[in-house]
């Protein structure tokens, strides 16, 4: 049975997952890789305002392509999460609630899932195609200069993901 989850992610939305639980995000997603985050983690260090509001919120490990016309986004299929390995434990302590990657995570992020009781959501490699299908809207807020690593604001509608691992 999948789980329908509206965001943003609540502590009762965590409590009832478990590894291995399919579910739908339905709300407010962010992209972001890694010069995103490095530029986040840096601006927490110097106690700086961020962009975007993190907390609570879930940050999809992804850079859009291209959008072709008349469509909301392009490709946009996940990245892979070790990447943000480094930086992941500090949003987390920011108040970041998930990540929606594919890939294993370094001892240190399963370390900090647990402890900020978050969740690491899997979702389908190579079908980024169909992923942009539960993108209803798409917008640039902040990085415009990194390009496809801008952080983008996705909102999106039954959006497919695995329980990976889960902080209770």
């Amino acid at each position: 049975m999948i789980k329908k989850i509206i965001l943003p992610l609540r502590k009762e939305d965590i409590i009832g997952l478990r590894p291995g639980d399919e579910a739908s995000l339905t709300g407010v997603i962010y992209t972001a890789r890694d010069q995103a985050h490095k530029r986040l983690v840096e601006a927490i260090r110097r106690k700086q305002k961020l962009p975007v509001d993190l907390k609570g919120q879930v940050i999809y490990y992804c850079g859009p392509a291209k959008t072709p016309k008349n469509k909301v986004i392009g490709s946009c299929g996940p990245t892979t999460s070790s990447r943000m390995d480094e930086f992941t434990p500090q949003l987390l302590k920011y108040g970041l609630k998930a990540m929606i990657g594919k890939g294993s995570r370094s001892e240190d992020v399963k370390a900090a899932i647990k402890r900020y009781k978050a969740v690491y959501f899997l979702t389908h490699a190579g079908c980024g195609a169909l992923l942009a299908k539960y993108v209803k809207k798409a917008r640039p807020i902040a990085f415009r200069d990194l390009g496809p690593e801008a952080i983008y604001e996705l909102r999106v509608r039954d959006f497919p993901v695995i329980v990976g691992i889960i902080g209770k």
